[in-house]
């Protein structure tokens, strides 16, 4: 198609909002249905399209490659298992998020169970008391989208930063159930997120975010033993800031059922070398999210495009010798967001 043949601004921008008007439609339609049902039949619906329909696509080939390489010793058949409970999983989130309102790790009915209750809010408090703030980080593990409820619930409400979806009559609504259950700070990346995130890390507040997904502009981190691009926010705010670094994990256990824990801080002490520090902590974060994998593959969402391609790599290589040596890593942590979904 030639420049003269491309149809006329007005009109891709009328097409663009009609898709986004069918996709959203689509969305609804279906959300309404499963808040119909109920939670739990819901997930139980959602489970099974993942696990018969989803796990049958295309994209689900991703997530052998990916799992292939991360566990080469695995069997076919322990493959296409943890495959299969993966989308099983993902079924079920999806499903899930017609009821984030009755998701809950406290009340007469939780249906999230605490591992240890009395550990988990010494180690909040904890991190709290040093009155610089607290990044709750974690990975898409089990539902990940309650993670933030549970900190609001255990009164560790704060920020939470997430990727806006591309349809913005979905994510206006996916914000607002959000902030039924969870955070009303929802924080989106970019320049105005990024000072709002140093804002409320300043005056001693918490941030939850996920930080296991491939970042372009990130800095290399080993994960399974491949070279995996990673944002270095994180590790970079902690650094500048002095915010502890307190590990999340969830699990799904059964149905619409999970289980909680939080992980002891991320110890690091500092070298004055503030490139160096933060490639280091970076993949002390990124090794910790391998450990939670490792524990229960099927429960982390392997169609990410985590690692990055040969000519990727020839990419990232040919920016990092125009850069030069130590160039641009902290600035470039703060340009990077890290992201809940």
């Amino acid at each position: 198609m030639t420049p003269s043949d491309q149809p006329p601004p007005d009109r891709l921008l009328l097409l663009r909002a009609i898709r986004y008007l069918l996709e959203a439609g689509l969305f609804f339609f279906f959300i309404g249905f499963f808040r119909i049902i109920g939670l739990d039949a819901a997930s139980a619906i959602g489970g099974f399209f993942g696990r018969e329909i989803f796990y049958r696509t295309g994209t689900i080939n991703r997530a052998r490659a990916n799992l292939r390489a991360a566990f080469p010793e695995k069997t076919p058949a322990e493959i296409e298992m943890i495959v299969r409970e993966m989308c099983d999983n993902l079924g079920r989130t999806v499903a899930e998020y017609a009821h984030f309102d009755k998701i809950s790790i406290v009340g007469p009915h939780p249906r999230i169970a605490d591992v240890d209750h009395s550990a988990t809010l010494a180690l909040a408090s904890a991190a709290a008391s040093s009155g610089k703030g607290v990044l709750f980080f974690s990975g898409h593990f089990a539902n990940w989208e309650v993670l933030p409820f549970i900190a609001v619930q255990l009164g560790f409400g704060g920020g939470v930063v997430y990727r806006p979806q591309n349809n913005p009559f979905v994510d206006r609504w996916l914000v607002r159930q959000r902030m039924k259950n969870g955070s009303k700070d929802q924080i989106t990346k970019g320049a105005g997120g990024t000072r709002r995130i140093f804002s409320l890390l300043r005056q001693g507040g918490t941030i939850c975010l996920l930080v296991d997904q491939k970042t372009n502009e990130g800095v290399p981190a080993q994960f399974f033993g491949r070279e995996a691009m990673t944002t270095p926010a994180p590790a970079a705010l902690a650094l500048k800031l002095g915010a502890t670094l307190l590990p999340a994990q969830l699990e799904r256990t059964k149905g619409s059922h999970f289980r909680f824990r939080l992980h002891p801080p991320i110890e690091f002490a500092p070298s004055g070398d503030d490139a160096r520090d933060t490639l280091e902590l970076t993949q002390r974060i990124t090794d910790k999210i391998e450990s939670m994998v490792r524990e229960k593959p099927s429960q982390w969402l392997w169609i990410h495009r985590r690692w990055p391609t040969q000519r990727e790599q020839d990419q990232v290589r040919g920016k990092r010798a125009l850069q030069g040596a130590g160039g641009g890593t902290g600035a470039r942590a703060e340009r990077e967001g890290s992201s809940l979904i």
